[in-house]
């Protein structure tokens, strides 16, 4: 028993010796070792601890230019990044580049002397900015809002401003131009000029003739010289052998959606949603397609209101992802699994999850449908499998009226030019065989194409009549191309609503129809194109059900909220969309409102006024069963006024449009708006019809009050925009 004892004693005392030799290790050897870095020093290459401070961060990895960008869609982001690369390769400078959401503004005035700013602002919606860009303008603009001098000033500040916007929309470039005037209020010195990129022609063309210039007055201004820089690649790409298959991302856009792994639904992790109705809407004799296309969301998480939008995850048409194998000679290695890693993950992050394959960045991850932009193909002439084809590349990126006819109007892909360049030929369906090679390395392509993005849809119902469904109603974009000395016309298919119009053509087991048309002047007859439409791992396909990807983006395109305001909702074509939403929302609260008090409960209720247009009553009415069981149900509060542009015109034989029955009804609306307070609401195309709807309104109201379109008119649809009753969702 005593030994025992002495025996737990002594291990007991060896625990105590071994426990304190553990906790006191680095003082007990710290003679024997290499002093430790200080914890200050840490602190500084994260910009002083606080990872909101971008001065720090610069002057600790010594960039001479920050860049921040207010991007909605991810374009602005992409040109930010543009110019980083540019400022590298011409004069070897390096940028930090931002998004402005991630940092605080007080110490902007700290921007050292030899140092530039530049922000590259995205104007979105009815001239506002977008969601990560709201705090930055705030403080620009907030003459309450003090730097760290103590000021509302920031003299000296170099800087530079590129804006992105669309010429179709009232307020162009707000957001660059009130950035501009804000800076320049408080003392800060302007580069060059301000760079304005209409979406509408051309955002390529408007950067590429801005940048050059801008680029000599900053090389001036910041005491640098071009040829400082070099071309040196932003990634490195691996071919990766024996890789867990489970781990390799084959169009998956997070981890969360790889793993399968329980979360919100968004734009990092779209929901595949069944699609449990897919429905023609034109007439068999209609030579176009839109569709109606319903969703479940069910169990899913994801809710929504009327006016949302949603965004659906398409892939590039197969046609397209092979055309691009053969021309990379990557066809017989397109499922090799790639890792891609950054060379400078400050200035160019890898823009999609990995590892993945070949096949699956082309077909899923970047926007190889796109019309190809002219700067690329200069930098890929180098790379030409023949003088000739080289020649031909270098031209098109040095001429840009040739560069026009040929490419932008030929709506030309990267795939197809590069096989003309090559003298393939571009009708033959594309394979190794037929297919000139081209010696481009991977991180190029990857680089250079921009990330492929959802596309963006008007939800056309209500959660209050389909709390478990989102219904779209999507008109598929299907046209001839302008031809030239080079290339025929050929057809040219949008993306997204080709897409949606396979899954449809899937979901209900129909075939692909052929585009018909016997006249030898236009392109020959071929079928529609065809999508990987059952997903990374036949995640969108569930025996015969379909499903597609989806996130929801919130909108501000809303009713009032008291049913007493008149409402006045324009909206031809798809347009009418976010309105069969509007006018399901009012359907949901007049049954309610009828159960409670009956058909009198709806006495007060402001009248909703539609109006539609398209081009014949037989052929492209969209939901024309729908309106009277509607107007039925809302008791007389519901007016639909339909223009037929094909079918019913004006006494000198002109055509009829929504601006025409507004004026029809000049009084009708002008009282709904003057004297009820009424809502006015916009969808469908900003080039010429929400123009010449808003014209028509200053015409209404400027003689209503006794004035004139120009002066009194306008100054009344002003006000209106200004107390959020005259809204609009359109797009050019």
């Amino acid at each position: 028993m005593a030994v025992s004892s002495s025996s737990d004693v002594l291990v007991l005392a060896l625990g105590v010796i071994l426990a304190a030799v553990y906790l006191f290790k680095d003082q007990i050897f710290a003679a024997s070792k290499p002093k430790a870095v200080p914890a200050t020093a840490s602190k500084a290459s994260n910009g002083s601890g606080n990872p909101r401070d971008f001065v720090a961060k610069m002057k600790e990895s010594k960039k001479r230019i920050v860049i921040f960008y207010g991007s909605q869609t991810g374009t602005a982001e992409e040109y930010a990044i543009r110019l980083a690369k540019e400022a590298k390769s011409k004069f070897g400078l390096a940028s930090l580049v931002c998004d402005p959401e991630e940092y605080d503004f007080e110490n902007l005035d700290e921007i050292p002397e030899d140092c530039c700013v530049f922000f590259v602002m995205a104007t979105y919606g009815e001239g506002e900015p977008t969601d990560n860009a709201v705090t930055l303008c705030q403080n620009l603009s907030d003459d309450s809002f003090v730097f760290t001098n103590g000021e509302h000033k920031l003299p000296g500040l170099k800087y530079v401003v590129f804006g992105l916007g669309n010429k179709t929309y009232e307020h162009y470039n707000l957001i660059s131009k009130n950035v501009d005037r804000d800076l320049q209020k408080m003392g800060a010195i302007r580069i060059g000029e301000r760079g304005e990129g209409d979406d509408d022609k051309s955002m390529e063309e408007d950067y590429l003739e801005w940048k050059d210039g801008m680029w000599e007055a900053f090389a001036k201004i910041m005491n640098v010289e071009e040829g400082q820089g070099g071309d040196s690649p932003d990634f490195a790409v691996t071919e990766v052998a024996d890789h867990p298959p489970e781990k390799v991302y084959l169009g998956e856009l997070s981890a969360r959606a790889l793993t399968k792994s329980k979360g919100i639904h968004d734009a990092k992790n779209p929901y595949p949603a069944p699609i449990t109705v897919a429905r023609e809407l034109f007439s068999p004799n209609s030579d176009r397609n839109c569709i109606h296309v319903e969703l479940n969301i069910e169990g899913s998480g994801i809710t929504y209101q009327h006016g949302d939008h949603v965004g659906v995850w398409p892939s590039n048409p197969e046609v397209e992802v092979d055309r691009l194998l053969c021309v990379l000679g990557l066809y017989s290695k397109k499922d090799t699994v790639i890792n891609i890693d950054s060379l400078d993950p400050a200035l160019a992050k890898v823009p999609f999850p990995v590892p993945t394959t070949y096949i699956t960045v082309l077909r899923n991850y970047i926007d190889i449908s796109a019309v190809a932009g002219r700067q690329i193909l200069g930098v890929l002439s180098k790379f030409a499998p023949n003088p000739e084809a080289e020649t031909f590349l270098k031209n098109l990126n040095s001429n840009k009226d040739e560069y026009g006819r040929i490419v932008a109007n030929g709506c030309l892909k990267l795939g197809e030019i590069l096989q003309l360049a090559a003298g393939n030929d571009l009708s033959a369906v594309p394979t190794p065989e037929n297919t000139t090679a081209w010696s481009i390395p991977f991180d190029i392509i990857v680089s250079s194409i921009p990330r492929l993005q959802p596309r963006y849809y008007s939800i056309s119902s209500s959660p209050k009549l389909y709390p478990n469904s989102i219904h779209i109603t999507v008109v598929v974009l299907t046209y001839e191309s302008s031809p030239s000395e080079r290339v025929k016309s050929h057809w040219v298919y949008g993306v997204g609503s080709n897409f949606l119009l396979n899954l449809k053509f899937a979901a209900n087991g129909e075939n692909v129809a052929l585009l018909n048309d016997p006249q030898s002047s236009r392109p020959a007859l071929v079928t529609m194109p065809s999508y990987a439409i059952e997903g990374p791992r036949g995640l969108y396909k569930q025996e015969t059900i379909y499903k597609a990807p989806i996130h929801v983006r919130r909108s501000t395109f809303r009713l009032p909220t008291n049913p007493k305001s008149p409402v006045i909702m324009i909206g031809p074509g798809t347009g009418v969309a976010p309105f069969r939403g509007f006018v399901q929302e009012r359907v949901a609260m007049a049954r309610r409102t009828i159960e409670k008090n009956g058909p009198e409960g709806l006495a007060d209720w402001g009248n909703i006024r539609l109006y539609f247009g398209c081009r014949r009553s037989d052929t492209d009415f969209l939901y024309n069963d729908e309106w009277p069981e509607y107007s039925k149900e809302l008791h007389g509060k519901f007016t639909m006024r339909s223009a037929f542009s094909r079918e019913n015109f004006k006494p000198d034989g002109s055509k009829i449009y929504v601006q025409d029955l507004l004026w029809e009804d000049h009084e009708l609306v002008a009282d709904a708006i003057l004297n009820g307070k009424g809502y006015i609401y916009i969808c469908g195309d900003a080039k010429s019809m929400s123009k010449a709807v808003e014209e028509t309104l200053c015409k209404i109201l400027g003689e209503a009050k006794g004035g004139s379109a120009e002066v009194e008119g306008a100054a009344e649809v002003k006000l209106l925009k200004e107390r959020s009753r005259m809204l609009s969702d359109v797009w050019s």
